[in-house]
């Protein structure tokens, strides 16, 4: 277990967080959110031993492991992916070490019944169980599986650790910390170097994490995906609950509204006391009594209101001249860096108001594509642009076209016109620019400040043709809030690079995979193309599975039985697999009725007056909801039996 035991430090003149205590159990997959500047990242620095804090301790037992990803690290090696991956596990390296020794001395040893022997044979027996336990034997298989999963193929673990991209080296890192598996877990904006089925694969990496995660993340999907409980840092302040970002977000709400409702009637009460005081101060005949109110006064315990750090903030983009039906048009367009293809005869078109969002792993060429139909970079075939088009395009290097002199309200004051002048306040706000900070310059603003700059300024700029090219790296859950709402209601043509699927979702119709130098085009947002990829997989099995015979010969009819057989077994057993998994949904739904109970029970404001009887419901909500989350464990590793089971067939 790790604590955190009244932790507290100061920046800028005021706390980031005051004399808060938690801990971090096996099992918990907390997220850690709250508005930039919060202090999440200080915290989860503090944790690994990166920064101080100003009072309070971080415990943990001796031999406690941390692995820590932050937002950013330069990775300075020489070595191969694959051997720079394999250095990280120092415990296994270790094991394997001295057993090698222990096996030389052993061969040159011919005292088999002295003590000295013994000790070496038993330390031999107990090293390698240990090495066992830890996956010494099937580690190489286990780093093929998680690089994989983290969108390496076998020539990239061939490649040299500094030829790859920052975002690349990111990916090395974490595989490092996943491989070796430490008790806990701290993650720092991990999603910002992956791409969406990476994402996926770390959420069920991570879901099914035997040690503790402890992670800030801006990506909602992600956040209700991998964990079981929040903690927001607000004000100084921790709110820690045993709910997913979704759930939790939801019960604050609730929570703030009763507090506020009580602080209500409470000011209302102190208020007709003060009055009271007031009034008959001075009458001796009233004396003792109004004493008695002064009293009463005094001893009450006054409501204090958790500031909300949101509000809701709505913009919309300066109307531009409408362009005509066709925006964009590419005929057989390449793209090729040196020997290296990224995009080949590339056909494509874009119309009026299509809102469309760009996928694929990353190196595919989605930002590619992007800057050629921005103007900003050149290709050959041919590019057609549409009657009365003006591009707005955020690219990921927006951040350097700013001004540095110019103070940033200056930036957006410039930028904006007509009756949105009078609301650029609000918007500064809205982007997390706030009292003194609209006054800086920009050059001494950090990556992430001026990441939402531009982003503010592109919201100004009238323009009928918005590519946006990752811009929601660097925003908290406010910020993307505004840019999403302000993106729905834009009445023109919209291109947007992004891996973030609840910031997809409902915002794009069109969805294009970027995959082997070619563009694939869905119909439909990302999750109805994610739900499309899921069918077209399973189509794919069923047809494997069929054991379509091809015209070639006797070879191919006697596979098709072999795979008729297969199939029959698969079928067996998969339905042996589907009854347990039937028994687990019906606990599992039973279970989350329970919780539903007694949340509805947390939410009634006479709830808290038990003290005895909250405590004892408040422990049983636990312990459901850790029930809960073991039978969801075990569903999830039927089903990807299930999966292995097919794929092991193929």
């Amino acid at each position: 277990m790790l604590v955190i035991s009244n932790l507290s430090i100061h920046f800028a003149n005021r706390y980031l967080f005051d004399s808060i205590n938690f801990s971090v159990n096996l099992g918990d997959r907390i997220g850690l959110i709250g508005r930039n500047g919060s202090g999440k990242t200080t915290l989860l620095n503090i944790i690994a031993g990166i920064q101080q804090a100003e009072d309070g301790t971080v415990i943990k037992p001796k031999e406690y492991r941390i692995g820590y990803l932050p937002q950013e690290k330069a990775l300075f090696s020489n070595k191969t992916v694959k051997d720079e991956v394999y250095s990280s596990l120092d415990d296994i390296n270790s094991i394997e070490s001295r057993l090698n020794e222990i096996s030389f001395q052993i061969e040159k040893r011919t005292d088999y019944s002295s003590e000295s022997y013994n000790k070496l044979v038993h330390e031999q027996s107990e090293l390698h169980e240990r090495f066992v336990i830890l996956g010494g034997h099937s580690i190489e298989a286990e780093i093929g599986s998680v690089m994989k999963g983290l969108g390496f193929d076998d020539y990239d673990l061939s490649r040299k650790v500094n030829e790859l991209s920052g975002g690349w080296q990111m990916r090395i890192e974490l595989a490092k910390i996943l491989l070796s598996k430490p008790d806990s877990i701290l993650l720092d904006e991990p999603t910002n170097h992956l791409d969406i089925d990476s994402i996926r694969w770390v959420e069920t990496f991570l879901r099914n994490y035997k040690g503790a995660v402890l992670l800030v993340s801006h990506d909602r999907a992600f956040l209700d995906s991998v964990t079981n409980r929040t903690i927001e840092i607000s004000n100084g302040k921790i709110y820690d609950l045993y709910k997913s970002y979704t759930e939790f977000v939801t019960f604050r709400d609730e929570q703030r509204r009763q507090q506020f409702n009580a602080y209500k009637d409470q000011q209302k009460q102190i208020a007709e006391t003060e009055k009271y005081i007031e009034r008959f101060r001075y009458k001796a005949t009233l004396a003792s009594r109004v004493q008695s109110k002064i009293k009463m006064l005094d001893k009450i315990e006054r409501i204090e209101i958790d500031e909300e750090d949101i509000t809701s903030i709505r913009f919309k983009f300066p109307d531009a001249p409408r362009s005509g039906r066709l925006v964009a048009e590419t005929v057989c367009l390449s793209k090729s860096y040196g020997d290296k293809i990224v995009l080949k005869d590339i056909n494509f078109s874009i119309e009026h108001g299509d809102k469309v969002a760009f996928i694929g792993r990353n190196g595919e060429g989605k930002t590619t594509f992007s800057k050629i139909l921005a103007g900003v970079e050149s290709s050959s075939g041919e590019l057609k642009s549409g009657h009365n088009v003006s591009i707005g395009f955020y690219e990921q290097q927006q951040t350097e076209t700013l001004d540095g002199d110019s103070k940033v309200f200056d930036i957006i004051d410039r930028a904006a016109a007509g009756e949105i002048r009078t609301k650029i306040r609000q918007l500064l706000g809205a982007f997390l620019f706030s009292g003194d900070d609209v006054y800086k310059k920009v050059k001494v603003l950090s990556g992430g400040e001026k990441s939402r700059l531009a982003i503010a300024k592109l919201l100004l700029l009238p323009s009928n043709f918005l590519i946006l090219d990752e811009p929601t790296n660097h925003l908290d859950m406010l910020s993307k809030d505004v840019l999403k709402r302000a993106l729905i209601d834009y009445k023109g043509t919209l291109v947007i690079v992004s891996h973030d699927r609840e910031f997809l979702h409902g915002l794009t119709n069109r969805t294009v995979l970027f995959k082997n130098q070619n563009l694939i085009d869905y119909p439909g947002d990302i999750y109805e193309f994610l739900e499309k990829q899921k069918l077209e997989s399973l189509k794919e099995i069923e047809t494997r599975l069929n054991g379509e015979k091809s015209d070639e010969n006797k070879d191919n009819i006697s596979k098709s039985k072999i795979y008729r057989s297969e199939q029959k077994k698969i079928q067996r057993e998969e339905k042996i697999l589907k009854k347990s998994i039937e028994k687990y949904e019906l606990e599992i739904m039973r279970l989350e009725e329970q919780l539903s109970v007694l949340e509805e029970e947390f939410l009634n404001s006479e709830f808290h007056l038990n003290i005895e009887s909250s405590q004892n419901k408040q422990k049983a909500y636990k312990e459901t909801k850790e029930k809960l989350e073991q039978l969801i464990d075990e569903w999830s590793k039927i089903q990807m039996e299930i999966e292995e089971l097919q794929k092991n067939y193929l």
